[in-house]
């Protein structure tokens, strides 16, 4: 059969709402890297200044951060079986210019639209890879899944330990300069590192002041800057950490589809399991490395969620219970088919986040980055939120596809499908 786009009627609904919760779940963290310093993510503390951020801080932590990307990632990787399932001929062709267009959106995003926090990019090049996972068995994913998360989790661990190794060579080194007294060529390149690493997630006052200053004058100001740090997360933060991480969710994603697990085809006991047993888990985890950060203040290996060696398992876990909640929830009728809108277009959805936080948070714009507090960026939130699940039923009663949806498939499929209803 020749290859062509997904009908409404071939659609999984239940795929559909849990893309449209996971995309707006993940405008949480997002609004973070909007409105505030983009060290916000991982270093809280600057901008804990009241009550209301202190609260903010710990329910999204708690109940969002990680889970959503993972919940996102989960799904894309479903998406991907769901593409090359198809008995259609020219479907693996398809696969690639699929993402490498994905890719091109992911460019746009980070670059033009200014989002350094874009994860379009990681996901192309994720898609690329998960090509060659595409026709291995049920359990073979389960292994495969199982055995990248243990490895993933390790990396962490590894990881955590050896920054708490080079903090500790620089603390050494600072106490034999002290003492007038010449530390090794070791214990200097182990504190160098320290110190790259503290600027880059720990930044001083003064750094922090001059990224808002940039990124609120003008949209030249602000693309200057963020061209350098742009490039240096795709460099950088991508290869170590982005593409692991959306890669493992990704598989377990795969395995959970051909499981059925996605496609609401399980039990309703199953997903009640789901979803006590991983939110159990999941936030006694996400607690634990909350009150570790509570007690510790200023510490940034304390408060650095993501590197603690639980952090995978917590964030997997909650993940799960958002899965297992969700679908119950459409079982039993709660869930407006508002949401499979927004799901159904989710690429412009993503897309259309950047460039309303572009204009109201950035000096192409209102220049509002820093402006607000962290709790108050959750207004900004639930505006863009009603927005959306008011936006997309509107505008998918009128048209078959998002805009971006629609370029996209004419894109990957070299043909321009029906757009107007």
């Amino acid at each position: 059969m020749p290859l062509t786009t997904t009908s409404e009627t071939q659609r999984i609904q239940t795929l559909d709402i849990l893309r449209g919760f996971a995309l707006l779940g993940i405008l949480l963290i997002n609004i973070l890297g909007f409105g505030l310093a983009s060290s916000s993510y991982t270093y809280a503390a600057p901008t804990i200044t009241g009550t209301g951020d202190l609260i903010a801080w710990v329910l999204v932590d708690l109940g969002f951060e990680g889970s959503m990307r993972g919940l996102f990632s989960i799904l894309f990787g479903a998406g991907v079986l769901l593409f090359l399932d198809r008995e259609a001929s020219g479907k693996e062709r398809a696969h690639f210019k699929r993402n490498a267009w994905l890719l091109v959106f992911g460019l746009v995003n980070g670059y033009l639209l200014l989002w350094s926090g874009d994860i379009l990019l990681t996901y192309a090049f994720a898609g690329f890879i998960l090509f060659f996972f595409r026709n291995l068995s049920t359990k073979a994913l389960v292994r495969w899944s199982v055995s990248l998360f243990l490895l993933l989790t390790l990396y962490n661990g590894l990881l955590h330990g050896g920054l708490h190794l080079l903090r500790s060579a620089h603390v050494e080194t600072e106490a034999l300069i002290a003492e007038g007294k010449e530390p090794s060529a070791q214990q200097k390149e182990m504190a160098n590192e320290w110190q790259i690493f503290k600027a880059d997630y720990q930044p001083s006052p003064e750094s922090l002041a001059a990224e808002l200053d940039a990124r609120g004058e003008s949209y030249s100001t602000a693309f200057s800057w963020n061209l350098n740090h742009n490039t240096a997360v795709i460099a950088e933060t991508v290869p170590t950490f982005l593409l692991p991480d959306a890669f493992v969710m990704m598989l377990i994603g795969m395995a959970l589809y051909r499981l059925g697990v996605l496609q609401g085809q399980r039990s309703v006991q199953a997903y009640r399991n789901m979803a006590i047993g991983g939110f159990t888990l999941g936030l006694l985890i996400n607690a634990y490395e909350i009150s570790t950060a509570l007690g510790a203040p200023g510490d940034l290996l304390a408060g650095f969620s993501q590197l603690q060696p639980t952090y995978h398992l917590g964030r997997l876990s909650v993940s799960i219970g958002w899965i297992g909640l969700v679908v119950l929830a459409i079982k039993t009728g709660w869930l407006a088919s508002a949401l499979a809108a927004v799901g159904r277009m989710a690429l412009t959805n993503y897309l259309m986040q950047s460039v309303v936080c572009l204009f109201i948070f950035t000096g192409a714009g209102l220049g509002l980055v820093g402006e607000l507090a962290r709790y108050q960026l959750y207004v900004v939130v639930l505006l863009i939120w009603v927005f959306q699940l008011w936006f997309s039923p509107w505008w998918l009663k009128r048209y078959q596809f998002g805009p971006i949806e629609w370029a996209w498939r004419g894109l990957t499929y070299g043909q321009r499908p029906r757009f107007k209803r």
